[in-house]
């Protein structure tokens, strides 16, 4: 009877996220809005820790956030990096490939050494320091990648080097992740750093990773072809067991799972079912897209915050926004030679996402980071995912109005020539 009443609380809490996604959804359309911003805050609003807490019915909370939701918004990750991984081919991948390193690396290590000194400064010891910073360094690709798909920029310069360089990001901030948890749970503590351990786990997670995006290419489109698979839906069954066996895969290995899905995303980009899996893949994504932002959003807990947390948070916040803005935003400018394009870069690497909110549990668990310094992390996470979005509309919709105006200056000057 448990486990029922278990699984009646998680689809009814899938509903009720679910709905009021689509509901904030269709009123952000309504004011110009980015429509996965609506989502984030209706998970907020709806949550547990907001109006949720409200919602009780025989002395239960009717919506909670469980392991097992948290797994569906896991799956929701999966399937928008698939999706993302479908819009560039390898070779554009490999293309960018000096541009996605380099701002990819910096995306990583600037965050870090800023995160590191300033919260040394304040007093913080080096372990907690070490995971503050760290949880400064994921860049959450999914808000970016909706968002640029919301305005058609899936297909620009800029938006394939953000995808390229925060999957760069991913991989070296799980390398980090790695490296920074098992300091924070091994007895050594910071004294059992050993610079070469360090390199090899670092240099171990890039291999895993090149190693699968080659064994996806080489492998994947030989399995999924229509040849094979004559059935109705055998494509789509296939497709969807590869990707989720590829992030099952890059998970084990140490890597995040939406690394694997990635890599499956683009080595079917060029193949002959690219356009059915396009299409299939979208309908799941207009379900699984939205609520993994509700959920998100609705982990967020306000109850905890005091004056010392909302200055931290200002802290945590002001580093994050500026070590992605000017530490992507300027090498982008340099290798793109556009200065806005390259900014656009920067303010899409902003937003942090799951590793940060990893690393605030493992700071908690392991007694190392307090509960204040869990909601300021938490908090960080939060603000930056909402920022994004709303920056990157607003430096769209400038860009649109210089068109504008561009447009009709050559009129202008058309008409002046007859």
């Amino acid at each position: 009877m448990a486990a029922e009443a278990g699984f009646i609380q998680v689809i009814i809490g899938v509903g009720i996220l679910l709905f009021a996604a689509k509901l904030m959804a269709e009123l952000f359309l309504r004011l110009k809005l980015p429509i996965v911003l609506g989502e984030l805050l209706a998970g907020m609003i709806i949550g547990p820790f907001a109006l949720g807490s409200f919602l009780i019915v025989d002395g239960q909370p009717l919506l909670t956030i469980g392991s097992e939701i948290k797994v569906l918004g896991e799956i929701g990750a999966i399937v928008i990096l698939f999706m993302a991984g479908l819009e560039m081919t390898p070779k554009e991948f490999l293309k960018g490939g000096k541009a996605s390193f380099t701002v990819g690396t910096l995306g990583v290590v600037i965050p870090f050494f800023a995160g590191l000194m300033a919260f040394q400064a304040f007093g913080f010891d080096a372990l907690q320091s070490m995971l503050i910073a760290t949880a400064l360094t994921a860049t959450s690709i999914a808000i970016s990648i909706q968002v640029l798909s919301e305005f058609g920029k899936i297909k620009t310069k800029e938006a394939r080097l953000i995808i390229g360089a925060a999957v760069v990001d991913d991989i070296l901030a799980i390398a980090v992740l790695s490296v920074v948890s098992s300091l924070a749970t091994g007895e050594g503590g910071v004294n059992d750093i050993d610079i070469m351990t360090v390199t090899i786990t670092i240099l171990q997670v890039l291999g895993f990773f090149a190693a699968m995006l080659i064994a996806a290419v080489v492998v994947i489109p030989r399995i999924v072809t229509p040849k094979l698979w004559k059935a109705k839906g055998s494509v789509e069954g296939i497709v969807t067991a590869a990707f989720f066996g590829a992030a099952a895969l890059a998970g084990s290995i140490g890597l995040s799972p939406i690394v694997g899905a990635f890599a499956v995303g683009m080595a079917l980009s060029t193949t002959k079912v690219f356009e059915k899996v396009e299409n299939f893949i979208g309908k799941i994504g207009l379900i699984f897209a939205p609520l993994f932002f509700a959920i998100i959003g609705a982990q967020v807990d306000f109850r905890q915050v005091n004056t010392e947390i909302l200055m931290l948070s200002g802290i945590v916040i002001g580093i994050a926004v500026a070590t992605k803005y000017f530490g992507c935003g300027l090498p982008a400018w340099l290798f793109l030679k556009d200065k806005a394009a390259g900014m656009r870069v920067g303010i899409g690497m902003i937003s942090r996402g799951e590793v940060g909110l990893i690393v605030a549990g493992v700071g908690v668990s392991s007694g190392i980071l307090t509960g204040s310094v869990y909601s300021t992390i938490v908090i960080m996470v939060a603000v930056t995912t909402i920022i994004t979005p709303i920056w990157l509309k607003m430096e769209y919709k400038k860009e649109i109005k210089v068109g504008r105006v561009d447009d009709s200056n050559g009129i202008e000057e058309s008409e002046k020539g007859r």
